[in-house]
């Protein structure tokens, strides 16, 4: 009984489908939204302005295959060069470190008197200076001549440069022979001929090897043989050129003072 109720509603039903009036019916279509979209659950927000597009990344650094290597360290700057150390203060040789050259009690106009080469002639306190230099030098001992400098009224001159220790000086000059070879050339000079400069003016000087006041033109053979006992056929010729005695020369006044043994202009 129940069924035929069914079936009677049902026919009445499609009945009414076909009426007139159902064709103005708007027709509707439900849209399904795919199955990933969830269903919004509440009211849709109003739509915002678009978010600045992101800076780009960086790109990455490519795949290293392989152990890690690393890396070199930066390298330091460049330091400036610093300058090249200066030449020490030595008088410069004439051919050899063993002679530096150069002139010292000459000057302009000096009163010379003529050769002399008797010791009788010196007065005493001078002749007495020359034997004791002498002395030390023949014993071999620097520091026995330094002793008579030190002995003297003032330190004698025996460089141009700056240097207030005599002993030290010549074993700097001569290293070869710990600066004996100065002992030995005093000595060769001492025993020349000599002159007296400027008599009885307040310059009044002995001088040896008279060398240092004769000019070397008027050298005879023999003073020129004298002359190489102390310095080389090279020496003089560069003396020439120069025009004077430039090697070692002794100084004593009157009074014994002794003033200079030095080479150097």
């Amino acid at each position: 009984m129940d069924s035929r109720r069914i079936l009677v509603a049902l026919v009445l039903t499609l009945l009414g489908l076909t009426e007139p009036g159902a064709q103005n019916r708007v027709r509707t279509e439900t849209i399904i939204p795919p199955a990933d979209v969830p269903a919004p659950a509440g009211p849709v927000a109003p739509p915002t302005a678009a978010p600045a597009p992101a800076a780009p990344a960086a790109p990455a650094p490519p795949m290293q295959i392989g152990p890690a290597v690393p890396a070199p360290p930066p390298a330091a700057p460049a330091a400036a060069a610093a300058p090249p150390p200066l030449p020490p203060a030595r008088l410069p040789p004439i051919t050899s470190p063993a002679k530096p050259y150069g002139r010292i009690g000459s000057r302009l106009g000096p009163k010379v008197s003529d050769v002399l080469t008797d010791l009788s002639v010196l007065p005493p306190r001078v002749a007495r200076m020359r034997s004791r230099i002498m002395e030390a030098a023949r014993s071999g001992d620097l520091d026995k001549l330094v002793s008579v400098m030190q002995s003297n009224e003032t330190m004698p001159i025996f460089s141009f440069a700056s240097e207030r220790n005599p002993g030290a000086f010549w074993r700097t000059n001569y290293p070869e022979s710990g600066g004996l070879e100065v002992l030995s050339i005093l000595l060769a000079i001492l025993d020349m001929g000599f002159v007296r400069v400027d008599a009885g003016t307040p310059q009044d000087m002995y001088v040896w090897p008279y060398f240092a006041y004769v000019p070397l033109k008027t050298l005879t053979p023999q003073q020129k043989v004298e002359l190489f006992k102390i310095v080389t056929g090279a020496d003089y010729r560069t003396m020439e050129d120069f025009g004077a005695y430039i090697f070692y020369r002794v100084g004593i006044a009157p009074d014994g003072t002794w003033h200079f043994f030095v080479s150097g202009e």
